[in-house]
């Protein structure tokens, strides 16, 4: 059954954009400043107290993490009703900004190339329009500001910590560079893939290169593994499911007339579906011993787990969808055909509680959205403008 939103915010529409335009420049001078501090990791220190700064004064329920530097705030109407989890993440990545702009990374190596930057900005200024309208809200609404996404799981330790407790429902926003700036996409199901890495040590015996019969040579078995690693994939993974595993770094040896005593390899696996992610996991581990074994070598094979496939509900997206029609406008939301291949520790959550996640468009407006420069790039940014459709629907998502 289709989801229609609650009349009153039928009757509200498009005025609470233009009520998030009215603390654009907030939300902007927030963004920026975030931007030009950026921190990695759990313990963010400097980006939790704008947070906390930003909250001061609105009234809300507020704590702080033990395990990360986390912040959640409840603002809690006294009214019986739901309780609606939004998320803004806060950490940025490792990586050196070539962005030549007056807010850049003062922080050698730190760049929020990923938007956090406007997560948290975004949620910041729907906290204020929310606690602005408590009087004609219902229920609970909890913002969630967490550290740790780019590979930290930093979700997980804030629901060890409680955050999902008594939720009903979550919402989430993340910014796509290469989408129609100020629109909404999203999909029923799986949007974002499970991400795990390996770790592959072949051992050898090593010695002279120009008599390798009295050796071992890890480099043959290596380069067997490698091959038979890619070719598994499409051998063991079923057509229609969506399977990937790149060997992405190898290193053996330390020159030319040396045989090593052993090699490395490492990569990463995505999939969109549990069950493929356990069959290429032991499939891994196969492959990877049974080579070592042909060339009489043995094998230390790891998986690290990472984050599980990200799987919306599929009502949560008809209801997302629905209050973009009538807060954003008629066809501001899209639904996806594909799934991204990246991943997202917002899968803990909607493990949890139904949810979703829909990504907001900010592709700079003089390029078309191949043109610009993808998330985690050196050069990536947004359409500062868009961040006020995201404001709106943060808080209509809430209403």
């Amino acid at each position: 059954m289709q989801y229609s939103p609650p009349m009153d915010l039928a009757d509200v529409g498009t005025e609470l954009v233009e009520a998030a335009q009215g603390v654009q420049d907030h939300t902007v001078e927030l963004r920026r400043a975030i931007h030009a501090d950026p921190e990695l990791g759990l313990d963010l220190p400097k980006t939790q107290k704008k947070i906390l700064d930003a909250l001061d004064g609105l009234g809300l329920d507020i704590s702080t993490g033990e395990a990360l530097t986390s912040v959640v705030a409840d603002l809690d109407t006294g009214k019986p009703g739901p309780t609606i989890l939004l998320r803004g993440d806060m950490d940025a990545l490792p990586l050196q900004e070539d962005l030549d702009v007056a807010w850049r990374s003062q922080n050698e190596q730190m760049m929020h190339a990923c938007g956090h930057d406007a997560h948290v900005a975004m949620l910041l200024s729907a906290a204020r329009l929310l606690c602005e309208n408590k009087s004609e809200l219902t229920g609970k609404i909890r913002f969630m500001f967490q550290p740790g996404e780019e590979g930290y799981h930093g979700a997980k330790y804030m629901i060890d910590e409680g955050v999902l407790d008594g939720v009903d429902r979550a919402f989430a926003i993340h910014v796509f560079t290469q989408m129609r700036s100020g629109h909404f996409f999203s999909r029923g199901g799986p949007l974002m893939a499970s991400a795990d890495r390996f770790e592959i040590s072949i051992n050898g015996k090593g010695g002279h290169a120009s008599m390798p019969h009295g050796c071992i040579d890890p480099i043959p078995a290596a380069a067997s593994t490698v091959l038979g690693l890619h070719a598994m994939v499409g051998r063991t993974t079923p057509a229609s499911e969506a399977a990937v595993l790149t060997v992405s770094h190898i290193n053996a040896g330390t020159t030319n007339n040396i045989i090593p005593h052993s090699a490395f390899m490492e990569g990463t696996m995505r999939t969109l579906n549990e069950d493929v992610r356990s069959t290429l996991h032991t499939n891994l581990l196969n492959v990877a011993n049974h080579n070592a074994q042909a060339h009489n070598c043995s094998c230390d094979a790891t998986i690290i787990p990472g984050y599980p496939v990200t799987i919306n509900n599929e009502e949560e997206v008809q209801r997302a969808q629905s209050v973009a029609d009538a807060v954003v406008g008629e066809g501001s939301f899209h639904i996806m055909r594909e799934a991204v291949m990246g991943a997202e520790d917002w899968s803990y959550v909607l493990n949890q509680v139904p949810g979703s996640m829909a990504f907001l468009g900010v592709c700079a407006p003089d390029l078309k959205p191949e043109e610009a420069a993808p998330n985690h790039s050196n050069l990536m940014t947004i359409d500062e403008d868009a961040m006020a459709n995201g404001v709106a629907m943060y808080a209509a998502m809430a209403m």
